[in-house]
C-alpha cells in the first residue's frame, strides 16, 4: 500500500533468504479450529504473507490463524518489508495469499492514471488484468477502504458545521486550514489536485492561500488536527487507529476525488483451484471487515500495544468464525 506507520518490533525484524523466499521473524499465529470441527483444507499447504504495517499484519495474522484452523499446514510470512517484497513472494510463487488493495494494484503494479472512483468498478479492472498479466486471483472486495481522507476534530467541525468537503470548500478563506506530509503535496493525485476538484486552488488568495497549509510528518498530522492548531483538517487514512482514538471526524470525499483502495484478498489461482474452500473462507473475513472494524483493530494494535497475533485470535473468537 502506500504506508508504513507504527508496526512494533514484533515484526520489524525479517531477511531474505537467497532461492527461498522472504521470512519472517514473526511467523507465528494461535492454534484454533473451526466451528463444529471442520476441516476443509485438511492437507492444504498454504503461505501466508503480508505488507509490514500494522493492518497488513493483521490480516495476515488473521488469514493464517483462520486457515490453520480450517486444516490447513500454514507458513506464516506476515510481515514482509514494503509492498515490493509481499507482492514479489506471490509472483515468483513464494507465497500463496496475500491482502492487497485495489488502488494499490492499479496506481502502483499496473501503472494506471485513471482514476475510477466505483469501489467495484475498480475492483473489477484490478481482477481482470491481474488474472491476464500474473495468473492471481483477486477475490470479492472487503467492506473497508483504508484510502486518503481529510479528518477534523470533532468539536471543530461541529462548530464549523462541516462534514464533507465541500462544507470546507464553502468556509470563509481563513477557516480553510490544512496540515498534510510532504508526500501528499507533492502527489500528483495528492493535495493540489484535490483542491482544484472542489474549487478552492492552492495559492490562490480565494482558494487555499500557500499560509494556510502547513506540511509536517504524516504522523504528527493526527495531533495537530486533534488539537485543532495549526489547521483545522489533516490528511488522515480512513482506517487509521488515531482516527478513533482522537476523535477525529473523517470529511465525506463527496465529490469522489479519491482512489478507493478497497481491502481484498489475492490468491495465486492454481493454489484456488486446487484448494476451492479458501474462497469461501477469505469472503468469510472480507465480508465482516468494516472501516469502523479496521480502526479499532489497528487502534489495540498501535496504540493499546497489543500483538497482531492476539488481536486477530480475538476478534476470530468474536466473529464466531473459530473455536
Amino acid at each position: 500500500m502506500r504506508r508504513v506507520p507504527l508496526i512494533s518490533v514484533l515484526v520489524a525484524t525479517f531477511s531474505l533468504l537467497a532461492g527461498c523466499g522472504l521470512v519472517s521473524s514473526s511467523g507465528t499465529f494461535h492454534d484454533a479450529s473451526l466451528p463444529g470441527g471442520e476441516r476443509p483444507l485438511d492437507g492444504a499447504e498454504l503461505t501466508v504473507t503480508s505488507k509490514s504495517f500494522t493492518e497488513g499484519v493483521l490480516l495476515g495474522k488473521i488469514t493464517a490463524t483462520y486457515l490453520a484452523a480450517a486444516g490447513a499446514s500454514v507458513t506464516d510470512l506476515t510481515g514482509a518489508p514494503g509492498s515490493a517484497s509481499s507482492r514479489q513472494a506471490q509472483l515468483n510463487g513464494d507465497a500463496d495469499v496475500l491482502w492487497e488493495y485495489t488502488g494499490t494494484g492499479w496506481v502502483n503494479y499496473h501503472n494506471e492514471t485513471e482514476t475510477i472512483v466505483d469501489p467495484q468498478e475498480l475492483w473489477q479492472r484490478v481482477h481482470d488484468v491481474e488474472k491476464r498479466d500474473h495468473d492471481l486471483e483477486w477475490l470479492a472486495p472487503s467492506n473497508f477502504n483504508d484510502t486518503y481522507a481529510f479528518g477534523a476534530a470533532t468539536p471543530t467541525a461541529q462548530r464549523l458545521g462541516v462534514k464533507s468537503l465541500s462544507d470546507v470548500a464553502a468556509l470563509p478563506v481563513a477557516e480553510r486550514t490544512f496540515c498534510v506530509d510532504d508526500e501528499f503535496f507533492s502527489r500528483s493525485d495528492g493535495f493540489i489536485p484535490m483542491l482544484q476538484k472542489y474549487g478552492i486552488p492552492y495559492n490562490d488568495p480565494n482558494g487555499v492561500p500557500a499560509g494556510n497549509v502547513t506540511r509536517m510528518d504524516a504522523g504528527v498530522v493526527y495531533t495537530a488536527t486533534a488539537k485543532d492548531s495549526p489547521c483545522h483538517f489533516g490528511m488522515v487514512y480512513t482506517t487509521d487507529g488515531r482516527v478513533k482514538n482522537l476523535n477525529l471526524l473523517v470529511l465525506d470525499d463527496d465529490k469522489k476525488f479519491f482512489l478507493p483502495y478497497s481491502g481484498t484478498a489475492v490468491v495465486r489461482a492454481p493454489v484456488l483451484d486446487a484448494n476451492p474452500a479458501l474462497r469461501g473462507l477469505l469472503d468469510a473475513i472480507s465480508e465482516r471487515l468494516t472501516d469502523d472494524l479496521m480502526r479499532d483493530l489497528n487502534g489495540r494494535v498501535d496504540i493499546d500495544g497489543e500483538d497482531p497475533a492476539d488481536v486477530a485470535y480475538d476478534w476470530l473468537k468474536s466473529a464466531n468464525l473459530i473455536d
